[in-house]
């Protein structure tokens, strides 16, 4: 798998299928193991050789060890989401049983949640708090200003950039 190919190419179909046949079984386990759980090993597998598919990547000289990273980075998404879906279904056994809401709402909830943690990650992480204590510790600027020792013009800013990203996640 050492040679450059274009990532459309049937040459470069032919090497991901090579390094799906090749590497499949290997990193089930592996995940498997990790997880203890077959069935989400199975998917978080099959996510790691679907972003490769789409990464366009056309020259692998480590096998094992690019599927490793990538795979390591699809099971943190993972981990996180899973933290958040945890968090979201603890608060909603502190809710009387008329106020909890029917899976289908859950579930929408659950994928707008997870839209606004990508949102929020994707923030510098300054930027990230200042959105966070306005809008979660409702503090006003002059307040987020001094606490993180910024100027006013600062925490506006950070507060349009924060804004800008919301507006994107909306569109």
């Amino acid at each position: 798998m050492s040679e450059t190919l274009s990532a459309d190419s049937p040459t470069h179909l032919r090497v991901i299928e090579a390094l799906y046949s090749g590497h499949h079984g290997w990193l089930y386990e592996t995940l498997k193991k990790k997880l203890g759980n077959a069935m989400d090993a199975a998917d978080l597998t099959q996510d790691t050789f679907t972003r490769v598919l789409v990464s366009k990547v056309t020259h692998i000289e480590q096998p094992r060890a690019y599927l490793s990273c990538v795979a390591k980075g699809i099971l943190i998404n993972w981990y996180q989401r899973k933290a958040l879906e945890r968090a979201y279904l603890d608060a909603l056994t502190h809710l009387p049983v008329q106020e909890v809401p029917s899976p289908e709402l859950r579930f929408v909830v659950l994928e707008t949640l997870h839209q606004i943690d990508a949102m929020l990650d994707a923030l510098p992480p300054l930027v990230k708090r200042a959105f966070l204590l306005s809008q979660i510790g409702g503090l006003k600027y002059d307040d987020i200003a001094e606490q993180l020792g910024v100027s006013l013009i600062t925490v506006k800013r950070y507060m349009k950039q924060a804004f800008m990203q919301c507006l994107l996640l909306v569109e």
